[in-house]
C-alpha cells in the first residue's frame, strides 16, 4: 500500500473514531442524567461549559450537577423517566464539532409513558485530553417557536447556534 493511500486511510479512520466518540458522549447523556449520576452528567461538559435549556441557563460542571441533584430532578428519577437523545448529525473539524439531534423527555405518569418535551439540540464540542467534551449544548422546545427549527438546521450545517 502506498504512503498516500494509508495516509488516507489513516485520516478517513481518525474522522470515523471522532463521530463515534462525539456520538457516544451524547448518547451516554440520557443514561447518566436518568440515572442521577451528578458527577458523571458534569464530567461529559468542559469544566466552563455551558447547558442552555429553555427555562434554565447552567455554566459550569457545578451548576449541572446540582441540576441532577435537584429536588426536580431527582422527582423525575423517582416517577420514572428516560432522556432519550436521538442519532445525531455530527460536522467535526480539527479539534472542534457542532452535532445537531432530538431529544425526548419520556415520564411516567398514571401507568402510562407520556412525552413531556421534545427539543431541539445544537451541541458545540471540543477535542480534549480527556476525550470529547461539550463545550455548550443548546435546547429549544419543539413548540412552533422559530428558534428551534433554526437550531437544528444550523447543526446540521455544522454552523454555530443561533439561539
Amino acid at each position: 500500500m502506498s504512503q498516500d493511500r494509508l495516509a488516507a486511510l489513516e485520516a478517513r479512520l481518525a474522522a470515523l473514531e471522532d463521530e463515534r466518540d462525539i456520538a457516544r458522549t451524547m448518547a451516554s447523556y440520557g443514561p447518566l442524567v436518568d440515572g442521577g449520576d451528578a458527577e458523571g452528567v458534569a464530567a461529559l461538559w468542559a469544566p466552563d461549559g455551558v447547558y442552555d435549556i429553555d427555562e434554565i441557563f447552567l455554566a459550569g460542571r457545578e451548576r449541572i450537577r446540582e441540576m441532577v441533584r435537584s429536588p426536580a430532578h431527582q422527582g423525575w428519577i423517582r416517577q420514572g423517566c428516560a432522556h432519550v437523545v436521538g442519532p445525531a448529525h455530527i460536522t467535526v473539524e480539527g479539534d472542534e464539532a457542532v452535532a445537531v439531534c432530538h431529544s425526548l423527555m419520556v415520564v411516567h405518569e398514571s401507568g402510562r409513558y407520556v412525552v413531556r418535551r421534545a427539543t431541539a439540540n445544537h451541541w458545540r464540542l471540543r477535542r480534549t485530553p480527556h476525550g470529547w467534551q461539550v463545550v455548550t449544548r443548546t435546547n429549544r422546545i419543539l413548540d412552533g417557536r422559530t428558534e428551534s427549527p433554526a437550531l437544528l438546521v444550523a447543526g446540521a450545517r455544522g454552523e454555530p447556534a443561533t439561539a
